[in-house]
């Protein structure tokens, strides 16, 4: 193809500008949701499941999930304990662990929130599988597959984030932690598509018992597109990618940030706030 074609990315024609600046922009609009969704999740976990753990008040997470807290089952508990602790942290930081300003202009401060990041990941993926292991999921064969998968993916990001930062492979670092951060906002994303779900189908698919059809493909769905996103951005950023490829991931994230943003409003108010609000009063 030749060099200036509208079709290559790295022509500087009128068009090939535009779209990359379209790209960039919905990379940061959906990156800012993100981020101000999850840092008011991660609060949430941290200050009810946490917080509720530590006051010696665990029971109060039946009010939320039924039958998740058990005396009889200490391991389970522990291991729960755990993967709630560690996923409100792996929230909370990791926006900040991929703003470019902080790797830039302080760096020790990004290597040091990177291996509690990484070890956050590592503790909330295993503490996730001892309660799978030891009690199972509400929603039987179905979710334990996919929620084991999930904790296992999510280690496996977490190994490999930290492994090529050890070895200084600078590029192949950044692409292990986007796929991280795409897999630890797992948690949130599981609430955010069922708020949505909920509200535009009258949970339609969804059963108590979580036996539903809707329920079957959640277990899987809440971090599958999360990582074909994350793939989408990192193959958007190349310089190989025609336009035509970043337009359409960009109409993607923009749709994206615009779902998230009224699912984030929703859950907040409907749910986050009022718990936390009962549980620090």
């Amino acid at each position: 193809m030749p060099h200036g074609s509208a079709t290559t990315i790295g022509t500087t024609s009128p068009l090939g500008d535009r779209v990359s600046r379209v790209f960039h922009f919905s990379s940061r609009a959906l990156a800012t949701v993100v981020w101000l969704s999850c840092g008011l999740f991660g609060l949430y976990i941290l200050i009810f499941y946490a917080g509720s753990l530590v006051s010696g008040h665990a029971a109060r997470w039946n009010n939320v999930l039924p039958g998740l807290y058990s005396d009889a089952r200490p391991t389970s508990m522990a291991g729960i304990g755990m993967h709630f602790a560690a996923g409100g942290t792996i929230l909370a930081l990791g926006f900040v662990q991929l703003l470019g300003t902080v790797r830039q202009r302080i760096p020790a401060l990004h290597h040091w929130f990177g291996r509690i990041y990484v070890t956050a990941a590592l503790c909330a993926g295993a503490g996730g599988l001892i309660f799978i292991a030891d009690t199972g999921t509400l929603g039987g064969l179905v979710m334990n597959t996919g929620f084991g998968l999930y904790g296992v993916l999510t280690m496996l990001a977490a190994v490999q984030t930290y492994r090529y930062a050890r070895r200084r492979q600078i590029d192949t670092h950044r692409m292990w932690a986007i796929r991280l951060f795409a897999l630890a906002i797992g948690s949130w994303l599981y609430r955010m598509e069922y708020g949505l779900w909920f509200l535009v189908t009258h949970k339609l698919g969804h059963t108590s018992d979580f036996h539903g059809p809707f329920d079957a493909v959640m277990a899987f769905f809440f971090y599958v597109p999360n990582l074909l996103i994350a793939e989408a951005y990192l193959r958007g950023s190349s310089e190989r990618t025609g336009t035509a490829g970043r337009l359409t991931m960009a109409s993607l994230m923009i749709i994206a940030a615009g779902l998230l943003g009224v699912a984030t409003y929703f859950f907040a108010t409907q749910y986050w706030w009022p718990m936390v609000a009962r549980t620090i009063a």
